[in-house]
């Protein structure tokens, strides 16, 4: 699959349906999106793609020969056995579960609407259907909710045997109905010592059964990252479709507007509505730091000499000097990485060693 315009022809090797609520679709409307992205019949082999072709795993599925992965993110509650049965007729591969906690408790707290039972049910329900390629995703640091009970959270996510799992520290945002029972002291804050905790345990009960923790908040059994999750953090390009949707191609970022029906009117008239940033180098070299820090791979001085063009590699040297006498940072032939208590440091370390008024 290759794209033109703003990715100017460069191949894709990724599908992610999510940043809102795709479950709320029949499978079947969401391959008839899918489908948009099929090339025609008579595309040319330069093109190193084919035309839709039936697959094992459901009659007229579509496979893209060079999409490694085609995710699809879903709410628990969402997932019964006919929308699986009809899952079966679509090219989905990969399946992320928004099922935050196996605590009923928790989930009220967080005030989404579906249960425990309907989380470990709909994971059954994927693998029943021969599904393999899951995640899940969990939040700590949730008030009230102990170690302890945390520790157990992880624990039934272990033992329904997923490759991938991702954990994010619970955050409240400004204007939603949480940051409202919070302001009038009807539900408890966060509490940053409880996530810090938390979060320790969520990183050495990982490495005891064996997960890689290849990007701050994710998780997978070895070779098991998600593909398109790791092109982000790797700053490979990619092209966003929807309101809000935000592109990059290396050296631009775009975001479409946010107005739902201004931007279905552009469509109708042709004209995709957006603002776009041309990036500067300085710019580049300060998202690198940040995204690449955050991963298994580390931050290459290499690639920010050689690739960024940036020739403040002595500065960064000795601005690294610190976090590595702090704990925060080691090296290694010139990549840094975080270490597990850089890693509760990580926005702060990545700050320091941006580059600014340039």
């Amino acid at each position: 699959m290759q794209t033109s315009g703003y990715l100017g022809n460069e191949p894709v090797n990724t599908i992610y349906f999510g940043g809102g609520t795709p479950s709320l679709y029949h499978p079947g409307e969401l391959q008839e999106i899918v489908k948009l992205a099929t090339p025609p019949p008579d595309a040319s082999p330069a093109e190193n793609t084919s035309p839709p072709d039936p697959s094992p795993q459901g009659e007229g599925r579509i496979v893209f020969p060079n999409i490694k992965e085609i995710t699809l993110e879903l709410n628990p509650e969402d997932v019964t056995e006919d929308y699986v049965a009809e899952l079966k007729h679509t090219c989905f591969n990969r399946f992320s579960l928004g099922v935050q906690s196996f605590s009923d408790d928790d989930l009220k707290y967080l005030n989404r609407s579906h249960s425990a039972g309907q989380a470990l049910n709909a994971v059954k329900l994927l693998q029943d259907a021969g599904y393999e390629n899951i995640s899940i995703d969990l939040i700590f640091g949730i008030p009230s909710f102990t170690s302890g009970l945390w520790q157990k959270n992880l624990e039934t996510a272990f033992s329904l045997g997923v490759p991938h799992i991702s954990a994010y520290a619970l955050t409240v945002e400004q204007r939603t109905p949480l940051s409202w029972m919070i302001a009038r002291q009807k539900s408890a804050p966060v509490n940053d010592e409880l996530q810090v905790d938390q979060f320790r345990i969520l990183m050495n009960k990982m490495k005891e059964r064996g997960f890689v923790q290849y990007e701050i908040s994710n998780f997978c059994k070895p070779g098991r990252h998600a593909v398109h999750n790791t092109n982000y953090w790797n700053g490979v390009s990619y092209l966003g479709l929807g309101p809000s949707a935000h592109s990059y191609n290396g050296n631009s970022r775009r975001w479409n507007i946010s107005n739902l029906s201004k931007y279905i009117e552009g469509i109708i008239n042709g004209d995709c509505l957006f603002e776009e940033e041309v990036l500067t180098n300085t710019q580049k070299y300060n998202e690198y730091v940040m995204t690449s820090l955050r991963t298994m791979w580390g931050c290459d001085l290499k690639k920010i000499c050689d690739e960024l063009r940036m020739t403040n590699d002595e500065l960064i040297r000795k601005r690294a000097e610190s976090f590595i006498r702090q704990g925060f940072l080691t090296e290694l032939s010139g990549v840094y990485f975080l270490t597990d208590n850089g890693k509760l440091f990580a926005d702060r370390v990545a700050s320091e060693l941006f580059i600014t008024g340039q």
